[in-house]
């Protein structure tokens, strides 16, 4: 199957082109055509290693497939000029907590803290239930406009956070997946990092347009919330 690669920033001036075409067997992963890259183009060397992959402008991780005539995009980490880093993402990719905190790693970081959300297999406050599993559903580019709208918020309320990542797994989860992932870094743990990482999940819940459906053993429904944003929130 053929594929079109689109390479940016430092990726394009290591090949010389923007973009090329990639011919990999049917049923090739996003890994497979890393591995094909860098074959092709030794020069790029350990470039790879912290790019982002977007296949039909949609994040994808390593272990997605790929499809004939798929635009797979490779880029490094998108720069917010003179803003620290931050990096959002809604996907149905396996979370790497390793990967996205070094996306937000500066050499002036010297903590940062990792929320986690975990899909529960039984409850134990409120209405006792089990769990089987959980389907996330999201609106994807207002979700992830919205979080960038928090992280903006953070930084306005704790400036001394530098880097800030949030990511929403989609999809069917199972208990014991990680859901969610809001990463906020600083130079010291005294800067805010702990209130703004519960900022950033209390403020999810309520703006980001991200859905999910309870399956269990007497059945499925879908879990609404309660928080209706204001006009223009």
């Amino acid at each position: 199957m053929s594929l079109r690669v689109l390479l940016f920033a430092h990726l394009r001036e290591a090949v010389g082109h923007h973009q090329l075409v990639l011919y990999l067997p049917e049923g090739s992963r996003v890994r497979d055509l890393k591995q094909a890259l860098l074959d092709r183009h030794p020069e790029l060397g350990s470039r790879l290693s912290n790019v982002i992959v977007a296949v039909n402008q949609v994040f994808s991780g390593d272990e997605d497939i790929l499809e004939e005539g798929a635009e797979v995009a490779l880029f490094p980490p998108v720069s917010g000029g003179s803003l620290p880093p931050t990096f959002v993402a809604v996907t149905d990719a396996a979370l790497d907590l390793d990967a996205l905190v070094s996306q937000i790693v500066q050499p002036s970081t010297g903590a940062v803290c990792v929320f986690t959300g975990i899909v529960r297999g039984e409850t134990r406050r409120g209405d006792h239930h089990q769990t089987v599993a959980l389907e996330y559903e999201a609106y994807i580019p207002m979700a992830e406009a919205k979080m960038r709208q928090i992280a903006d918020e953070i930084r306005q309320r704790w400036p001394d956070v530098e880097g800030i990542a949030m990511v929403q797994r989609i999809g069917r989860l199972n208990p014991g997946d990680p859901t969610v992932v809001i990463a906020c870094a600083a130079a010291h743990r005294d800067m805010g990092v702990f209130e703004a990482a519960r900022y950033g999940i209390d403020r999810l819940k309520e703006i980001v347009p991200i859905w999910k459906k309870e399956i269990g053993p007497q059945g499925e429904t879908w879990v609404e919330g309660h928080y209706h944003p204001e006009r223009g929130e």
